[in-house]
Protein backbone atom coordinates (compact mmCIF):
# COMPACT_ATOMS: atom_id res chain seq x y z
CA UNK A 1 0.00 0.00 0.00
CA UNK A 2 2.86 2.36 0.78
CA UNK A 3 4.50 1.68 -2.56
CA UNK A 4 1.24 2.04 -4.45
CA UNK A 5 0.34 5.30 -2.73
CA UNK A 6 3.69 6.78 -3.74
CA UNK A 7 2.37 6.84 -7.31
CA UNK A 8 -0.26 9.40 -6.28
CA UNK A 9 2.39 12.07 -5.73
CA UNK A 10 2.56 12.67 -9.47
CA UNK A 11 -0.58 14.75 -8.98
CA UNK A 12 1.25 17.41 -6.96
CA UNK A 13 2.45 20.49 -8.84
CA UNK A 14 5.96 20.24 -10.21
CA UNK A 15 8.69 22.84 -9.79
CA UNK A 16 7.86 24.09 -13.28
CA UNK A 17 4.17 24.47 -12.37
CA UNK A 18 5.05 26.62 -9.37
CA UNK A 19 7.95 28.61 -10.84
CA UNK A 20 5.87 29.55 -13.88
CA UNK A 21 2.53 29.61 -12.11
CA UNK A 22 2.25 33.40 -11.99
CA UNK A 23 3.43 34.02 -15.55
CA UNK A 24 -0.17 34.90 -16.44
CA UNK A 25 -1.24 37.34 -13.76
CA UNK A 26 -1.96 41.01 -13.21
CA UNK A 27 1.41 41.82 -11.66
CA UNK A 28 3.72 40.20 -14.22
CA UNK A 29 5.02 41.73 -17.44
CA UNK A 30 6.65 39.29 -19.83
CA UNK A 31 8.11 39.06 -23.31
CA UNK A 32 4.83 37.98 -24.93
CA UNK A 33 1.14 38.31 -24.16
CA UNK A 34 -0.24 34.92 -23.06
CA UNK A 35 -2.36 33.38 -25.79
CA UNK A 36 -5.19 32.88 -23.31
CA UNK A 37 -5.90 36.64 -23.15
CA UNK A 38 -4.79 37.56 -26.68
CA UNK A 39 -7.91 38.01 -28.84
CA UNK A 40 -8.57 35.03 -31.07
CA UNK A 41 -5.52 33.06 -29.97
CA UNK A 42 -7.09 30.54 -27.58
CA UNK A 43 -10.11 28.28 -27.79
CA UNK A 44 -11.32 24.68 -27.45
CA UNK A 45 -8.77 23.46 -30.00
CA UNK A 46 -5.89 24.79 -27.89
CA UNK A 47 -7.32 23.78 -24.52
CA UNK A 48 -5.58 21.14 -22.42
CA UNK A 49 -5.90 19.57 -18.98
CA UNK A 50 -8.66 17.04 -19.58
CA UNK A 51 -6.64 14.03 -18.42
CA UNK A 52 -8.08 11.40 -16.09
CA UNK A 53 -5.45 8.67 -15.85
CA UNK A 54 -4.30 9.73 -12.38
CA UNK A 55 -7.88 9.52 -11.12
CA UNK A 56 -8.27 5.96 -12.37
CA UNK A 57 -5.08 5.04 -10.54
CA UNK A 58 -6.53 6.39 -7.28
CA UNK A 59 -9.97 4.85 -7.71
CA UNK A 60 -8.45 1.47 -8.49
CA UNK A 61 -6.57 1.63 -5.18
CA UNK A 62 -9.70 2.65 -3.25
CA UNK A 63 -11.72 -0.20 -4.75
CA UNK A 64 -9.10 -2.80 -3.92
CA UNK A 65 -7.95 -1.60 -0.51
CA UNK A 66 -10.15 -4.15 1.24
CA UNK A 67 -7.88 -6.94 2.45
CA UNK A 68 -9.24 -7.92 5.86
CA UNK A 69 -5.86 -9.33 6.89
CA UNK A 70 -4.53 -5.78 7.00
CA UNK A 71 -5.53 -3.86 10.16
CA UNK A 72 -8.41 -1.46 9.54
CA UNK A 73 -6.44 1.51 10.90
CA UNK A 74 -3.69 0.86 8.34
CA UNK A 75 -6.17 0.49 5.50
CA UNK A 76 -7.91 3.69 6.53
CA UNK A 77 -4.60 5.56 6.68
CA UNK A 78 -3.78 4.68 3.09
CA UNK A 79 -7.40 5.23 2.08
CA UNK A 80 -7.01 8.70 3.56
CA UNK A 81 -3.88 9.31 1.47
CA UNK A 82 -5.74 8.17 -1.66
CA UNK A 83 -8.77 10.32 -0.95
CA UNK A 84 -6.53 13.32 -0.21
CA UNK A 85 -5.05 13.01 -3.68
CA UNK A 86 -8.46 12.49 -5.24
CA UNK A 87 -9.51 15.76 -3.62
CA UNK A 88 -6.40 17.49 -4.99
CA UNK A 89 -7.07 16.06 -8.45
CA UNK A 90 -10.67 17.23 -8.48
CA UNK A 91 -9.91 20.65 -7.01
CA UNK A 92 -7.56 21.28 -9.93
CA UNK A 93 -10.24 20.13 -12.40
CA UNK A 94 -12.98 22.30 -10.89
CA UNK A 95 -10.73 25.38 -10.82
CA UNK A 96 -9.98 24.89 -14.49
CA UNK A 97 -13.25 23.64 -15.96
CA UNK A 98 -16.03 24.18 -13.39
CA UNK A 99 -18.51 21.33 -13.83
CA UNK A 100 -16.73 18.01 -14.40
CA UNK A 101 -17.81 14.36 -14.16
CA UNK A 102 -17.57 12.98 -10.65
CA UNK A 103 -16.04 9.53 -11.09
CA UNK A 104 -15.84 7.32 -8.01
CA UNK A 105 -14.75 4.09 -9.65
CA UNK A 106 -12.16 2.82 -12.11
CA UNK A 107 -13.70 2.55 -15.54
CA UNK A 108 -13.23 -0.38 -17.88
CA UNK A 109 -13.33 0.33 -21.60
CA UNK A 110 -16.93 -0.89 -21.90
CA UNK A 111 -18.28 0.79 -18.77
CA UNK A 112 -21.77 2.22 -19.52
CA UNK A 113 -20.91 5.40 -17.54
CA UNK A 114 -17.82 6.19 -19.58
CA UNK A 115 -19.65 8.69 -21.77
CA UNK A 116 -21.76 10.39 -19.11
CA UNK A 117 -22.00 14.16 -18.97
CA UNK A 118 -20.62 16.50 -16.33
CA UNK A 119 -21.78 16.88 -12.74
CA UNK A 120 -22.32 20.27 -11.13
CA UNK A 121 -19.52 21.93 -9.16
CA UNK A 122 -21.78 21.64 -6.09
CA UNK A 123 -21.81 17.84 -6.34
CA UNK A 124 -18.09 17.65 -7.09
CA UNK A 125 -16.94 20.10 -4.40
CA UNK A 126 -19.12 18.43 -1.76
CA UNK A 127 -17.39 15.18 -2.71
CA UNK A 128 -13.99 16.86 -2.48
CA UNK A 129 -14.84 18.06 1.00
CA UNK A 130 -15.90 14.56 2.08
CA UNK A 131 -12.62 13.17 0.78
CA UNK A 132 -10.62 15.76 2.70
CA UNK A 133 -12.55 15.18 5.91
CA UNK A 134 -11.92 11.45 5.62
CA UNK A 135 -8.21 12.11 4.99
CA UNK A 136 -7.93 14.40 8.00
CA UNK A 137 -9.63 11.85 10.24
CA UNK A 138 -7.64 8.81 9.15
CA UNK A 139 -4.15 9.88 8.05
CA UNK A 140 -2.12 8.86 11.07
CA UNK A 141 1.14 10.63 10.17
CA UNK A 142 1.31 13.99 11.92
CA UNK A 143 4.94 14.85 11.23
CA UNK A 144 7.25 14.06 8.33
CA UNK A 145 10.84 15.21 8.69
CA UNK A 146 11.40 15.25 4.94
CA UNK A 147 8.44 17.58 4.36
CA UNK A 148 7.76 15.64 1.16
CA UNK A 149 4.94 13.35 2.33
CA UNK A 150 1.25 13.86 2.99
CA UNK A 151 0.48 14.23 6.69
CA UNK A 152 -2.57 15.20 8.71
CA UNK A 153 -1.54 18.89 8.98
CA UNK A 154 -0.93 18.95 5.21
CA UNK A 155 -4.51 17.71 4.72
CA UNK A 156 -5.82 20.41 7.08
CA UNK A 157 -3.80 23.09 5.28
CA UNK A 158 -4.99 21.98 1.86
CA UNK A 159 -8.58 21.94 3.09
CA UNK A 160 -8.18 25.57 4.19
CA UNK A 161 -7.02 26.41 0.65
CA UNK A 162 -9.86 24.53 -1.06
CA UNK A 163 -12.60 25.94 1.14
CA UNK A 164 -11.34 29.50 0.84
CA UNK A 165 -11.32 29.19 -2.94
CA UNK A 166 -14.81 27.78 -3.10
CA UNK A 167 -16.24 30.27 -0.61
CA UNK A 168 -14.90 33.30 -2.45
CA UNK A 169 -15.83 31.88 -5.86
CA UNK A 170 -19.41 31.39 -4.73
CA UNK A 171 -19.57 34.82 -3.10
CA UNK A 172 -18.13 36.88 -5.94
CA UNK A 173 -19.48 34.95 -8.95
CA UNK A 174 -23.10 35.81 -8.31
CA UNK A 175 -24.39 34.28 -11.55
CA UNK A 176 -24.05 30.82 -9.99
CA UNK A 177 -26.60 31.71 -7.28
CA UNK A 178 -24.47 29.95 -4.65
CA UNK A 179 -23.67 33.00 -2.53
CA UNK A 180 -25.86 31.81 0.34
CA UNK A 181 -23.51 28.85 0.86
CA UNK A 182 -20.26 30.86 0.83
CA UNK A 183 -20.08 31.38 4.59
CA UNK A 184 -20.19 27.61 5.17
CA UNK A 185 -17.01 27.28 3.11
CA UNK A 186 -15.35 30.24 4.84
CA UNK A 187 -16.10 28.65 8.20
CA UNK A 188 -14.63 25.34 7.10
CA UNK A 189 -11.53 27.12 5.78
CA UNK A 190 -10.98 29.02 9.00
CA UNK A 191 -11.47 25.92 11.13
CA UNK A 192 -9.02 23.88 9.07
CA UNK A 193 -6.40 26.63 9.17
CA UNK A 194 -6.88 27.07 12.92
CA UNK A 195 -6.34 23.33 13.41
CA UNK A 196 -2.87 23.74 11.89
CA UNK A 197 -2.18 26.89 13.89
CA UNK A 198 -3.21 25.40 17.25
CA UNK A 199 -2.61 21.66 16.86
CA UNK A 200 0.86 21.41 15.36
CA UNK A 201 4.26 22.97 15.93
CA UNK A 202 4.58 25.13 12.83
CA UNK A 203 5.77 28.74 12.92
CA UNK A 204 7.08 31.43 10.61
CA UNK A 205 10.77 31.13 9.81
CA UNK A 206 12.67 34.09 11.25
CA UNK A 207 16.27 32.82 11.08
CA UNK A 208 18.61 35.38 9.59
CA UNK A 209 16.35 38.26 10.60
CA UNK A 210 13.95 40.28 8.52
CA UNK A 211 16.53 40.90 5.78
CA UNK A 212 17.05 37.19 4.98
CA UNK A 213 14.37 34.97 6.53
CA UNK A 214 11.82 35.24 3.73
CA UNK A 215 14.09 34.44 0.80
CA UNK A 216 15.80 31.59 2.64
CA UNK A 217 12.55 29.64 2.33
CA UNK A 218 13.00 29.54 -1.46
CA UNK A 219 16.76 29.20 -1.85
CA UNK A 220 17.39 26.59 0.84
CA UNK A 221 18.72 23.19 -0.25
CA UNK A 222 16.47 21.49 2.34
CA UNK A 223 13.00 22.42 3.64
CA UNK A 224 12.90 24.86 6.54
CA UNK A 225 10.81 22.50 8.60
CA UNK A 226 9.10 24.90 10.99
CA UNK A 227 7.35 26.73 8.12
CA UNK A 228 7.27 24.36 5.15
CA UNK A 229 4.54 21.72 5.42
CA UNK A 230 5.05 20.18 1.99
CA UNK A 231 7.79 20.61 -0.59
CA UNK A 232 9.21 19.29 -3.81
CA UNK A 233 12.72 18.11 -2.97
CA UNK A 234 15.66 18.46 -5.35
CA UNK A 235 19.06 16.97 -4.72
CA UNK A 236 22.48 17.26 -6.34
CA UNK A 237 23.60 13.78 -5.23
CA UNK A 238 20.50 12.23 -6.81
CA UNK A 239 20.83 14.46 -9.89
CA UNK A 240 17.33 15.87 -9.36
CA UNK A 241 17.20 19.46 -10.59
CA UNK A 242 14.88 22.20 -11.76
CA UNK A 243 15.46 25.27 -13.92
CA UNK A 244 14.62 28.28 -11.72
CA UNK A 245 17.82 30.19 -12.48
CA UNK A 246 17.61 29.51 -16.18
CA UNK A 247 13.98 30.62 -16.29
CA UNK A 248 14.45 33.75 -14.16
CA UNK A 249 17.76 35.03 -15.61
CA UNK A 250 17.86 34.06 -19.29
CA UNK A 251 17.12 36.64 -21.98
CA UNK A 252 16.17 33.88 -24.42
CA UNK A 253 14.73 31.01 -22.34
CA UNK A 254 11.44 31.37 -20.52
CA UNK A 255 9.11 34.35 -20.26
CA UNK A 256 11.46 37.11 -19.04
CA UNK A 257 8.83 37.70 -16.37
CA UNK A 258 9.17 40.75 -14.13
CA UNK A 259 6.89 42.75 -11.86
CA UNK A 260 4.83 45.80 -12.77
CA UNK A 261 5.22 49.05 -10.90
CA UNK A 262 1.54 49.05 -9.93
CA UNK A 263 2.17 45.94 -7.84
CA UNK A 264 5.53 47.07 -6.45
CA UNK A 265 3.72 50.18 -5.19
CA UNK A 266 1.68 47.97 -2.84
CA UNK A 267 4.69 47.06 -0.67
CA UNK A 268 4.37 49.09 2.52
CA UNK A 269 6.96 51.34 4.08
CA UNK A 270 8.80 49.91 7.07
CA UNK A 271 6.76 52.16 9.37
CA UNK A 272 3.58 50.44 8.15
CA UNK A 273 2.29 53.31 6.04
CA UNK A 274 1.42 52.87 2.37
CA UNK A 275 4.27 53.77 0.03
CA UNK A 276 1.74 55.61 -2.11
CA UNK A 277 0.89 57.98 0.75
CA UNK A 278 4.10 59.83 -0.23
CA UNK A 279 2.94 62.60 -2.61
CA UNK A 280 6.13 62.15 -4.69
CA UNK A 281 5.80 58.39 -5.17
CA UNK A 282 4.87 58.61 -8.84
CA UNK A 283 8.15 60.34 -9.81
CA UNK A 284 10.56 58.55 -7.49
CA UNK A 285 13.40 56.82 -9.33
CA UNK A 286 14.14 53.16 -8.71
CA UNK A 287 17.03 53.66 -6.28
CA UNK A 288 14.84 55.84 -4.05
CA UNK A 289 11.52 54.00 -4.22
CA UNK A 290 12.97 50.70 -2.92
CA UNK A 291 14.37 52.26 0.28
CA UNK A 292 12.81 51.66 3.71
CA UNK A 293 10.21 49.28 2.32
CA UNK A 294 8.80 45.95 3.48
CA UNK A 295 11.92 43.73 3.71
CA UNK A 296 10.33 41.17 1.38
CA UNK A 297 10.78 43.61 -1.49
CA UNK A 298 14.58 43.32 -1.46
CA UNK A 299 14.22 39.54 -1.15
CA UNK A 300 11.86 39.34 -4.12
CA UNK A 301 13.54 41.66 -6.65
CA UNK A 302 17.03 43.04 -7.26
CA UNK A 303 17.62 46.18 -5.18
CA UNK A 304 20.59 47.96 -3.63
CA UNK A 305 23.03 45.49 -2.09
CA UNK A 306 22.06 42.51 -4.20
CA UNK A 307 25.09 40.67 -5.56
CA UNK A 308 25.86 37.47 -7.40
CA UNK A 309 28.84 35.13 -7.56
CA UNK A 310 30.50 34.78 -10.93
CA UNK A 311 33.44 32.39 -11.08
CA UNK A 312 33.97 32.77 -7.36
CA UNK A 313 33.90 36.58 -7.47
CA UNK A 314 31.13 38.58 -5.79
CA UNK A 315 29.64 41.02 -8.30
CA UNK A 316 27.15 43.81 -7.62
CA UNK A 317 24.05 42.97 -9.63
CA UNK A 318 21.48 45.67 -10.37
CA UNK A 319 18.46 44.92 -12.55
CA UNK A 320 19.65 43.92 -16.03
CA UNK A 321 17.71 45.31 -18.96
CA UNK A 322 18.87 42.43 -21.10
CA UNK A 323 16.29 40.51 -19.02
CA UNK A 324 13.88 42.91 -17.36
CA UNK A 325 11.47 45.19 -19.17
CA UNK A 326 10.19 47.07 -16.13
CA UNK A 327 13.25 47.21 -13.85
CA UNK A 328 11.70 44.97 -11.20
CA UNK A 329 13.70 41.78 -11.75
CA UNK A 330 12.77 38.77 -9.56
CA UNK A 331 15.29 36.93 -7.40
CA UNK A 332 12.92 34.99 -5.14
CA UNK A 333 13.67 31.53 -6.58
CA UNK A 334 17.15 32.05 -7.98
CA UNK A 335 20.43 30.96 -6.44
CA UNK A 336 23.03 33.70 -6.44
CA UNK A 337 25.82 31.76 -8.14
CA UNK A 338 25.74 32.23 -11.92
CA UNK A 339 26.77 28.56 -12.23
CA UNK A 340 23.07 27.69 -12.00
CA UNK A 341 21.95 30.03 -14.80
CA UNK A 342 22.41 27.85 -17.87
CA UNK A 343 20.18 24.81 -17.86
CA UNK A 344 18.36 22.74 -15.26
CA UNK A 345 20.88 22.93 -12.44
CA UNK A 346 18.94 24.17 -9.42
CA UNK A 347 18.73 21.95 -6.35
CA UNK A 348 16.96 24.37 -4.02
CA UNK A 349 13.65 23.02 -2.69
CA UNK A 350 10.24 24.23 -3.91
CA UNK A 351 7.65 24.75 -1.14
CA UNK A 352 4.19 23.52 -2.11
CA UNK A 353 2.39 24.43 1.14
CA UNK A 354 3.76 26.91 3.66
CA UNK A 355 2.55 27.91 7.11
CA UNK A 356 2.39 31.50 5.84
CA UNK A 357 -0.34 30.47 3.41
CA UNK A 358 -2.29 28.83 6.23
CA UNK A 359 -2.18 32.13 8.16
CA UNK A 360 -3.35 34.02 5.09
CA UNK A 361 -6.17 31.56 4.48
CA UNK A 362 -7.33 31.94 8.07
CA UNK A 363 -7.19 35.74 7.98
CA UNK A 364 -9.08 35.98 4.69
CA UNK A 365 -11.76 33.50 5.69
CA UNK A 366 -12.34 35.31 8.99
CA UNK A 367 -12.39 38.70 7.24
CA UNK A 368 -14.93 37.41 4.72
CA UNK A 369 -17.08 36.24 7.64
CA UNK A 370 -16.75 39.68 9.25
CA UNK A 371 -15.20 38.00 12.27
CA UNK A 372 -11.50 38.93 12.09
CA UNK A 373 -10.41 40.08 15.55
CA UNK A 374 -7.36 42.05 16.67
CA UNK A 375 -5.91 38.80 18.03
CA UNK A 376 -6.53 37.03 14.72
CA UNK A 377 -4.80 39.90 12.94
CA UNK A 378 -1.79 39.79 15.27
CA UNK A 379 -1.40 36.04 14.78
CA UNK A 380 -1.61 36.22 10.99
CA UNK A 381 -1.08 39.45 9.03
CA UNK A 382 0.69 41.12 11.93
CA UNK A 383 3.08 38.19 12.31
CA UNK A 384 3.90 38.14 8.60
CA UNK A 385 4.57 41.87 8.59
CA UNK A 386 6.66 41.65 11.73
CA UNK A 387 8.90 39.11 10.01
CA UNK A 388 9.20 41.57 7.12
CA UNK A 389 10.47 44.28 9.46
CA UNK A 390 7.28 46.35 9.42
CA UNK A 391 6.91 48.09 12.75
CA UNK A 392 3.23 49.03 12.80
CA UNK A 393 1.03 46.01 12.17
CA UNK A 394 -2.28 46.75 13.88
CA UNK A 395 -5.54 45.96 12.12
CA UNK A 396 -6.49 48.96 9.93
CA UNK A 397 -9.64 50.99 10.26
CA UNK A 398 -9.38 52.95 6.99
CA UNK A 399 -8.81 51.79 3.43
CA UNK A 400 -5.67 52.54 1.44
CA UNK A 401 -7.03 54.60 -1.47
CA UNK A 402 -4.31 53.44 -3.89
CA UNK A 403 -4.85 49.74 -3.24
CA UNK A 404 -8.60 50.17 -3.45
CA UNK A 405 -8.53 52.28 -6.60
CA UNK A 406 -5.95 50.26 -8.55
CA UNK A 407 -6.97 46.74 -7.59
CA UNK A 408 -10.14 46.30 -5.53
CA UNK A 409 -12.57 49.26 -5.83
CA UNK A 410 -15.47 47.04 -4.76
CA UNK A 411 -13.87 46.25 -1.36
CA UNK A 412 -14.64 48.72 1.43
CA UNK A 413 -13.59 46.53 4.37
CA UNK A 414 -10.13 47.85 5.36
CA UNK A 415 -9.03 44.56 6.92
CA UNK A 416 -10.05 42.47 3.93
CA UNK A 417 -8.31 44.91 1.61
CA UNK A 418 -5.09 44.55 3.62
CA UNK A 419 -5.38 40.76 3.70
CA UNK A 420 -5.47 40.80 -0.10
CA UNK A 421 -2.43 43.09 -0.18
CA UNK A 422 -0.58 40.74 2.13
CA UNK A 423 -1.51 37.66 0.15
CA UNK A 424 -0.20 39.17 -3.07
CA UNK A 425 3.13 40.11 -1.51
CA UNK A 426 3.77 37.05 0.64
CA UNK A 427 2.83 34.50 -2.03
CA UNK A 428 4.23 36.35 -5.06
CA UNK A 429 5.59 34.01 -7.75
CA UNK A 430 4.35 30.89 -5.95
CA UNK A 431 1.58 30.18 -8.45
CA UNK A 432 -1.45 31.52 -6.58
CA UNK A 433 -2.23 34.82 -8.27
CA UNK A 434 -4.17 33.77 -11.37
CA UNK A 435 -6.65 31.67 -9.42
CA UNK A 436 -6.88 34.30 -6.70
CA UNK A 437 -8.07 36.68 -9.41
CA UNK A 438 -10.44 34.00 -10.68
CA UNK A 439 -12.06 33.36 -7.32
CA UNK A 440 -12.33 37.09 -6.56
CA UNK A 441 -13.94 37.72 -9.98
CA UNK A 442 -11.07 40.09 -10.81
CA UNK A 443 -9.93 38.76 -14.16
CA UNK A 444 -10.14 42.26 -15.64
CA UNK A 445 -6.95 43.09 -13.72
CA UNK A 446 -5.05 41.11 -16.35
CA UNK A 447 -5.73 44.02 -18.70
CA UNK A 448 -3.72 46.42 -16.49
CA UNK A 449 -0.88 48.29 -18.15
CA UNK A 450 2.50 46.62 -17.90
CA UNK A 451 4.27 49.58 -16.34
CA UNK A 452 7.82 49.86 -15.04
CA UNK A 453 10.11 52.14 -13.11
CA UNK A 454 10.06 55.92 -13.46
CA UNK A 455 12.55 57.44 -15.90
CA UNK A 456 13.25 61.14 -15.16
CA UNK A 457 14.48 62.02 -18.66
CA UNK A 458 16.08 60.89 -21.88
CA UNK A 459 19.81 60.16 -22.10
CA UNK A 460 20.13 60.34 -18.31
CA UNK A 461 22.18 57.34 -17.10
CA UNK A 462 20.81 55.88 -13.87
CA UNK A 463 22.69 54.10 -11.09
CA UNK A 464 20.01 51.61 -10.07
CA UNK A 465 21.78 50.11 -7.03
CA UNK A 466 23.83 53.14 -5.94
CA UNK A 467 27.17 51.38 -6.28
CA UNK A 468 28.72 54.28 -8.19
CA UNK A 469 28.36 52.52 -11.54
CA UNK A 470 25.87 53.86 -14.08
CA UNK A 471 23.61 51.09 -15.37
CA UNK A 472 20.96 52.15 -17.86
CA UNK A 473 19.72 55.09 -19.92
CA UNK A 474 16.74 55.61 -22.21
CA UNK A 475 16.92 57.40 -25.55
CA UNK A 476 15.03 58.41 -28.65
CA UNK A 477 18.21 59.48 -30.41
CA UNK A 478 21.34 57.62 -29.41
CA UNK A 479 23.89 60.05 -27.88
CA UNK A 480 27.04 60.66 -29.91
CA UNK A 481 29.24 59.79 -26.93
CA UNK A 482 27.50 57.01 -24.96
CA UNK A 483 28.77 56.29 -21.46
CA UNK A 484 30.82 53.13 -21.32
CA UNK A 485 29.11 50.23 -19.56
CA UNK A 486 25.63 51.76 -19.72
CA UNK A 487 22.81 49.79 -21.35
CA UNK A 488 20.90 52.10 -23.71
CA UNK A 489 17.19 51.40 -24.27
CA UNK A 490 15.32 52.81 -27.27
CA UNK A 491 11.98 54.40 -26.27
CA UNK A 492 11.22 56.22 -29.52
CA UNK A 493 7.70 55.84 -30.86
CA UNK A 494 8.89 53.64 -33.70
CA UNK A 495 11.69 51.11 -33.86
CA UNK A 496 12.78 49.37 -37.05
CA UNK A 497 9.81 50.82 -38.89
CA UNK A 498 7.21 49.49 -36.45
CA UNK A 499 5.55 50.82 -33.28
CA UNK A 500 7.98 50.44 -30.40
CA UNK A 501 6.60 48.08 -27.71
CA UNK A 502 8.64 49.91 -25.03
CA UNK A 503 7.99 53.61 -24.48
CA UNK A 504 7.78 56.14 -21.65
CA UNK A 505 4.36 57.18 -20.41
CA UNK A 506 5.03 60.90 -21.00
CA UNK A 507 7.11 60.56 -24.13
CA UNK A 508 10.44 61.93 -22.90
CA UNK A 509 9.99 60.82 -19.28
CA UNK A 510 7.65 58.85 -17.06
CA UNK A 511 7.00 55.20 -16.31
CA UNK A 512 8.23 52.53 -18.64
CA UNK A 513 5.31 51.10 -20.61
CA UNK A 514 5.92 47.67 -22.09
CA UNK A 515 4.06 45.84 -24.87
CA UNK A 516 1.25 48.38 -25.20
CA UNK A 517 1.17 47.42 -28.87
CA UNK A 518 -0.62 44.11 -28.32
CA UNK A 519 -4.09 44.06 -26.74
CA UNK A 520 -4.90 41.95 -23.70
CA UNK A 521 -8.63 41.31 -23.35
CA UNK A 522 -10.39 39.57 -20.47
CA UNK A 523 -13.85 38.15 -21.03
CA UNK A 524 -16.11 36.49 -18.46
CA UNK A 525 -15.79 33.18 -20.28
CA UNK A 526 -12.13 33.07 -19.26
CA UNK A 527 -13.05 32.25 -15.66
CA UNK A 528 -13.36 28.67 -16.93
CA UNK A 529 -11.21 27.00 -19.55
CA UNK A 530 -13.01 25.48 -22.54
CA UNK A 531 -13.56 21.74 -22.70
CA UNK A 532 -11.02 20.56 -25.31
CA UNK A 533 -12.64 20.06 -28.71
CA UNK A 534 -11.10 16.60 -29.09
CA UNK A 535 -12.83 15.45 -25.89
CA UNK A 536 -16.22 16.79 -26.97
CA UNK A 537 -15.90 14.92 -30.26
CA UNK A 538 -15.38 11.74 -28.25
CA UNK A 539 -18.18 12.54 -25.83
CA UNK A 540 -20.73 15.17 -26.95
CA UNK A 541 -22.54 14.80 -23.59
CA UNK A 542 -19.79 16.90 -21.98
CA UNK A 543 -21.16 20.08 -23.52
CA UNK A 544 -19.12 23.28 -23.42
CA UNK A 545 -18.48 26.06 -20.92
CA UNK A 546 -20.34 29.36 -21.51
CA UNK A 547 -18.93 31.62 -24.19
CA UNK A 548 -16.63 29.04 -25.78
Amino acid sequence: MALYSNSFYNILPTASDILRGDAMSDYIARKEVPDFIRPGAYGPRQSTGWNWSELRNINYFIENNNNSSVPEETRNHYMGIARFFRAWFYFDKVKRFGDVPWIGKSFDVNDPDLFNGRDSRVVVMDSVLRDLDFAIKHIRTTNDGTRSMITQPVAYAFKSRVCLFEGTFRKYHTSYNLGSTADEWFTQSAEAAKAVMDGFSYSLHTGGGSSQAYRQLFTSKSPIANEVLLANIYDDELALYHDANWYWTSATYGDRANFTRSFINTYLNLDGTPFTSNPQYETMVFSEEVKNRDARLSQTIRTKGYSRINGGTVVASPPEFSYTYTGYQPIKWTLDDTFYDSGSRNDNIIPVIRYAEVLLNYAEAKAELGALTDLDWAQTIGALRQRAGIMNSTMPTTVDPYLQREFFPEISNPALLEVRRERGIELALEGFRFYDLVRWNKGKLLEKTWNGMYVPGLNVPLDLNEDGVLDVAFYKSMPSTPVAGVTYINVSDNANGRPNPLVLSQGDKGEIIWLHTIPRIWEDKFYLYPIPESERLLNPALGQNPGW
